[in-house]
C-alpha cells in the first residue's frame, strides 16, 4: 500500500477541505471544481484513501489501536510528541501543531462556549500521532464515511472507489448494505482515521456531545451534505448539532499569529485537570 505523492504535510489536506467546504455551501458543479494540477498530491492522496478504506481494514486498525498501550503521556507530553508532526518542506505555516490545536480552542473559548466544547477544539487533531506510529497519510486524515453500505457520491473524488474491494461484495451495495435503516451511527463502522482514534482516547473523559464532535469532525458527507440521513437515529441527529457547530471552528480557525502558549497554559493546565487523567493511553 504506497503512500505515493504525499501531502507536503497533514494541513494541506484540512487546506482543501476548508477551501472544498467553504461557507456559504457550493452549488454542485462549483464544489466538483477542484480537481486541478496543484491539487496532485490531495488527488493522490484521495486515491490511495478511497482505495484501501475498506471494512476489513478499519476493523483490524480498531482491534490493533483501540487498545490504547503504545504510550502513557500527560496531556502536554502528548502535544509535543505531536509536535513532531511538523514539516519543514510546508511553506503555508510556521505554526506546531499545538499551536493549530490551540488556535482553535482559544476561538472556541473566545464565543463563550462551555469549557469541554474547548477542550475538545484542543484534542481534536490528537489522533494524527498515528502518523508517528508508521501509519501512512491516507488512513490517519481524510474525510470518513460509513463502510460495509453503498459508498456515496456526495464523498470527495468519490469515483476513486471504484478501485476499493468493497465495491466488488454484493451485500455492500445498497443503501444501508449490512445495517438497518436508521440503525444509529454507533452502530455502524467508520473509515479508520484521527477521528476515531481520539474518540477512543477520549472516550472515558469528555461529554457525549464533545465526543461526537471528535468522532465526526471529519465526516462532511453527512454534516456538511446530509449524505447518510438514513443511517442516523434521532438522537444522532441531536448530537450533529453540536458537530456542526464546532465545524466552523476546525476549518477556519487557523490565524498567521501564533497563540501564546506559555501564557495560556495555566488556563490549559485547569481544564486538564477537570476532565481528565494525568496520563492519557495512546
Amino acid at each position: 500500500m504506497p503512500d505515493a505523492k504525499p501531502l507536503t504535510s497533514l494541513d494541506e489536506w484540512e487546506d482543501f477541505v476548508g477551501d472544498v467546504y467553504s461557507t456559504p455551501l457550493k452549488t454542485q458543479d462549483q464544489f466538483r471544481k477542484y480537481d486541478d494540477p496543484a491539487r496532485s498530491t490531495v488527488r493522490d492522496f484521495y486515491r490511495l484513501n478511497h482505495q484501501y478504506q475498506t471494512l476489513d481494514f478499519a476493523e483490524k486498525k480498531r482491534a490493533e489501536f483501540t487498545g490504547l498501550n503504545r504510550k502513557e503521556l500527560t496531556m502536554w507530553e502528548a502535544c509535543d510528541f505531536l509536535n513532531e508532526l511538523v514539516d519543514d518542506s510546508d511553506p503555508d505555516t510556521d505554526l506546531s501543531q499545538l499551536q493549530h490545536l490551540m488556535q482553535t480552542s482559544e476561538a472556541i473559548r473566545a464565543d463563550g462556549h462551555p469549557d469541554w466544547f474547548v477542550l475538545a477544539g484542543f484534542v481534536h487533531d490528537l489522533g494524527k500521532v498515528l502518523c508517528l506510529f508508521g501509519e501512512p497519510q491516507w488512513a490517519v486524515v481524510g474525510d470518513t464515511f460509513p463502510l460495509g453500505c453503498r459508498f456515496s457520491e456526495k464523498i470527495v473524488y468519490a469515483e476513486y472507489f471504484q478501485a476499493n474491494p468493497d465495491c466488488q461484495v454484493a451485500e455492500y451495495q445498497t443503501l444501508t448494505g449490512i445495517y438497518s435503516p436508521n440503525c444509529g451511527l454507533r452502530n455502524v463502522v467508520m473509515s479508520w482515521g484521527h477521528d476515531e482514534y481520539v474518540f477512543h482516547i477520549m472516550r472515558n473523559f469528555l461529554p457525549e456531545p464533545a465526543l461526537y464532535m471528535l468522532r465526526f469532525h471529519s465526516f462532511y458527507a453527512q454534516h456538511r451534505e446530509s449524505a447518510y440521513e438514513h443511517l442516523m437515529d434521532a438522537h444522532d441527529q441531536e448530537m450533529f448539532a453540536w458537530v456542526k457547530r464546532f465545524n466552523p471552528y476546525d476549518l477556519y480557525s487557523k490565524q498567521p499569529t501564533p497563540p501564546d502558549v506559555d501564557k495560556l497554559r495555566p488556563y490549559y493546565d485547569h481544564l486538564f485537570k477537570q476532565y481528565l487523567p494525568e496520563k492519557l493511553h495512546l
